[in-house]
């Protein structure tokens, strides 16, 4: 069944026909042009039947024909057509590693969409009912469909990669005949042999990639674009087996197109970007976009001399002037990816460079506790496809910190150079600790301009980092960094299969986060245990507020249940609220997952619970996975835990299918849980002696009905008490476990300080205009998360007086704090009208955009004229360089 759009609901369809055609490797050959804000030129897509075809290719072409017409779809088509034209190739003649270049295509004549058209255009795709007509099964020409979107298409023709010296390795006929059947099946031989070369040849075979990118064309394709897809045929070709396994699409992307974003950077240099789009990679260049299409790509970028190119490659790439003011930058990857994770960012962008070498921590006490398992799965063979693995890598395997470097425009570079060049390797460090062998070989780090939606974006070798996590010293700029690092394992090396449970990328990232950022700075048990409690109480106090101010729909892990995971017969399928734009500013797949692997961790065991996660990053790595894979692992590994009553499907009721905060973490049925429970009451109640007897019975009961019999021996109160306590042990709400981590240390220094505030602002409340001296020593110094928790309290007293804000502003100089402590100040200030210190929001709304947007809506609710100004100017000012999602929200809150 193809995917039904509902237009209400903003569902992202996904249409490439992924079950027919697999992209396996993409050539992009592109020209940067910041004046008329344009990336054009060739991609070059190698291609394979997919996997339904493959499967019915038993029962013969007939019988594969009706798998293939149901290709039909309800699509709105844009007419393209292209007439035959002569393609020279590029010379061959080179070394493995000497990759030449295209030149520029012909001369642009495209009609007012962009799309090229000519008198011949209705022999073309005129309409999805005439290429697909219900009526004519069987007769109908295969289509190849990629995911496509604001995309001008100029040309679309059919590669003659058998006219590549040196290919006829990869041919296995000892002849060829004039026959054209014989010799579109001698390319598309061709292309298979050279897409399924062992992992050992990859520096060859991206040599051939190269060469076949430039060989000529040999033969126009139809083409037609829609709202969503690029749909491409061969006259008379009615099987993805027969259909051209090399193809040449010639294109250009739109100024308007929403995967890339043409800004300025904070040296008001030019600059663009992918900024992690809602609808990925489809305006940049066409794709096969469902995760399952794992590719790998490579890329030859050609712009300005004044401008750097970065990109997810596994090369540190370095530029090539070919002619006076040009020059071209080569990246490549070698691990099968989905195409949404190529990210590209060209700018004017300066490498920060320091004059020492840090120091990493590699004291035995932070080194990877590597048990015998662990080396039995480097000694295994990996599960995914062929590809130059560094998990076989004895080299890779031992390497803690991977190369890096760090970007930035001009004027941030000193701020780089204090914190976050520091920052990287013990980041990189701690996560090697935690997970083992580092994924990718190296890594470069970006911050982005101030337009940038999040405070971070992983992709495969480069991570962009938002400004806002610069200032104010080490703790945002270290846990964002760590986030972005544990993607490189869960989301990127492990990616989940079905784009709606984003939870397994992002709540594992923010479990991670916490693990890696506390090896990092080196902390003892109990500091480790003390900044977590402190930081899952923020983060409890995040998701409720969010499960009560957000759509129950939209609170779900896994919206589609049962069908997690399926799709079309084409391959087609759609991501619910994919395109809904407040829902990438929602945190419950990171709160909620995160949540979930905590409860887990404290149940298991924290050294067993690390255990697992490296044993399933060592089982999964390269492959994309559901939420079962990793719940049936786990529980695999801990069989006490499955037989006490926890299940994988117990977690899908209480946590992933269901809105909400889960209100049970799980319920223990075990008798050896309830031995323990017991244990610990009695032995607090110095009840030696009924311990025993109940430790002794309780092997034969099957519930707490034998405990409460038994307590009816002893007094009420003490029934009562037991009752009570094994219940809250074992019947936990994850609402009820919030209020323990109010006991933490770090949390009751807190609470102390909000008493000693609320006071102070009694005072000066009573004292009226006359002023009083502040002692400024009554005051501790609090942890930048303390004052997070700090503010929000405060934000919760009806009244602050102004010397109050005031004395706070100054006590803690708010203003040079990091970007989630200014955030909660400017609360403050809009929330009590505290109009000395609204240039900070007019600030904080300019430079830290990624976490600005509902500040607006704060500003509004007052109906206060002056913040109402306030926010119409900072969005005027904002708009045009805005997030396209950002802008959108924004504009429902004031308009």
């Amino acid at each position: 069944m193809e995917p039904q759009l509902d237009p209400m609901k903003d569902d992202l369809p996904l249409m490439a026909n992924t079950s027919h055609m697999l992209v396996k490797h993409y050539v992009l050959d592109l020209d940067v042009d910041f004046k008329s804000q344009v990336i054009e030129g060739f991609i070059v897509l190698f291609l394979e039947t997919g996997s339904r075809y493959r499967r019915a290719s038993s029962t013969g072409e007939e019988g594969c024909q009706s798998q293939f017409d149901e290709t039909c779809k309800i699509r709105a088509s844009e007419q393209g057509h292209v007439p035959v034209s002569n393609a020279s190739a590029c010379s061959s003649k080179m070394e493995y590693n000497d990759f030449a270049v295209c030149g520029k295509g012909e001369k642009d004549t495209s009609d007012k969409n962009g799309n090229h058209s000519n008198e011949e255009q209705a022999s073309g795709i005129s309409s999805s009912k005439n290429c697909c007509d219900i009526e004519n099964h069987g007769n109908e020409d295969f289509l190849l469909v990629l995911d496509c979107c604001d995309l001008s298409v100029l040309k679309v023709e059919e590669v003659d990669v058998a006219a590549v010296s040196g290919i006829e390795k990869f041919t296995r006929s000892a002849k060829l005949t004039d026959v054209s059947k014989e010799l579109a099946n001698l390319r598309n031989q061709i292309v298979h042999e050279l897409v399924t070369l062992p992992s050992d040849r990859w520096k060859e075979q991206l040599y051939y990639y190269t060469c076949c990118s430039q060989a000529p064309g040999c033969g126009e394709l139809l083409f037609a674009t829609g709202t969503w897809s690029l749909e491409i045929r061969k006259s008379g070709i009615r099987t993805p087996a027969d259909f051209p396994h090399a193809i040449r699409i010639q294109y250009k992307t739109k100024p308007e197109g929403r995967s890339v974003t043409w800004t300025t950077d904070q040296s008001g240099r030019p600059c663009v970007y992918t900024m992690g789009s809602p609808i990925n990679n489809r305006a940049l260049f066409p794709c096969q976009e469902p995760p399952i299409a794992l590719s790998t790509w490579q890329a030859s970028v050609r712009t300005a001399a004044s401008f750097v190119v970065l990109m997810s490659g596994e090369n540190s790439a370095e530029p090539v002037q070919l002619q006076e003011g040009i020059m071209s930058w080569y990246y490549y990857v070698t691990m099968p990816m989905p195409a949404s994770t190529f990210t590209i960012a060209v700018g004017c962008w300066q490498e920060v460079k320091q004059s020492f070498t840090p120091a990493v921590q590699t004291n035995n006490e932070f080194s990877l506790p590597c048990s015998q398992a662990d080396f039995r799965w480097h000694e295994e063979s990996c599960g995914h496809v062929e590809y130059p693995c560094r998990f076989q890598s004895p080299a890779a395997r031992l390497q803690r910190v991977i190369p890096y470097r760090v970007f930035a425009p001009w004027c941030l570079m000193k701020c780089c150079e204090e914190h976050l060049l520091q920052l990287i390797p013990q980041c990189l460090s701690a996560a090697y600790t935690t997970l083992g062998t580092h994924p990718f070989s190296r890594l470069d780090v970006l911050i982005v301009p101030s337009n940038f939606s999040s405070l971070g974006m992983a992709s495969p070798h480069i991570i962009f980092l938002s400004q806002s996590v610069l200032p104010g010293g080490r703790h945002l700029c270290g846990t964002r960094l760590c986030h972005e690092i544990a993607h490189a394992w869960f989301g990127l090396a492990i990616g989940a299969r079905d784009w709606t449970e984003e939870w397994i990328s992002e709540g594992f990232a923010t479990f991670l986060e916490d693990v890696f950022w506390a090896r990092a700075q080196q902390l003892s048990h109990d500091e480790e245990k003390a900044q977590q409690e402190l930081k899952a109480l923020l983060r409890w106090r995040r998701l409720r507020d969010e499960v009560q101010n957000s759509e129950e729909e939209l609170q779900v892990l896994r919206p589609n249940k049962e069908s997690t995971g399926e799709v079309s017969e084409s391959g087609a399928s759609i991501v619910k609220h994919g395109l809904k734009a407040e829902k990438i500013f929602m945190q419950v797949h990171y709160l909620k997952g995160y949540f979930l692997l905590r409860s887990l961790a404290r149940r298991i065991g924290g050294a067993s619970y690390l255990a697992s996660l490296r044993k399933f990053v060592n089982k999964f790595h390269g492959q994309l996975v559901l939420s079962q894979d990793f719940l049936s692992m786990l529980l695999e590994d801990v069989p006490e835990q499955k037989e006490s009553g926890l299940t994988v499907e117990s977690i899908f009721t209480n946590w992933l299918d269901s809105s909400g905060i889960p209100k049970v973490l799980f319920l223990v049925e075990n008798s050896i849980d309830c031995r323990t429970a017991a244990s610990s009451i009695a032995q607090k109640l110095k009840l030696h002696s009924y311990c025993c007897k109940m430790l002794n019975w309780l092997p034969e009961m099957k519930d707490f009905s034998g405990i409460l019999l038994l307590s009816m021996s002893l007094k009420m109160s003490l029934a009562s008490f037991l009752q009570s306590t094994l219940k809250s042990q074992i019947r936990k709400p994850l609402l009820e476990e919030g209020e323990t981590w109010k006991e933490s240390r770090l949390v009751q220094q807190v609470s102390g300080e909000v008493t000693k505030w609320i006071r102070t602002n009694q005072r000066i409340r009573k004292s009226g205009k006359k002023k009083r001296r502040q002692d400024e020593g009554t005051f501790q110094k609090l942890l930048p998360d303390q004052l997070v928790l700090l503010l929000e309290h405060l934000l919760e007293e009806k009244t602050l007086c102004p010397r109050t804000l005031q004395g706070l502003e100054k006590t803690y100089q708010l203003r040079d704090q990091d970007a989630e402590v200014r955030h909660r100040w400017c609360e403050l200030v809009v929330k009590h009208k505290y109009v000395p210190a609204y240039g900070d929001v007019e600030k904080f709304l300019r430079e830290d955009q990624a976490m600005g947007v509902y500040l607006y809506g704060e500003l509004m609710v007052n109906e206060d004229a002056k913040q109402q100004e306030l926010a119409y100017k900072c969005f005027a000012a904002a708009r045009e360089q805005m997030d396209v999602s950002s802008a959108k929200v924004v504009a429902e809150m004031l308009f």
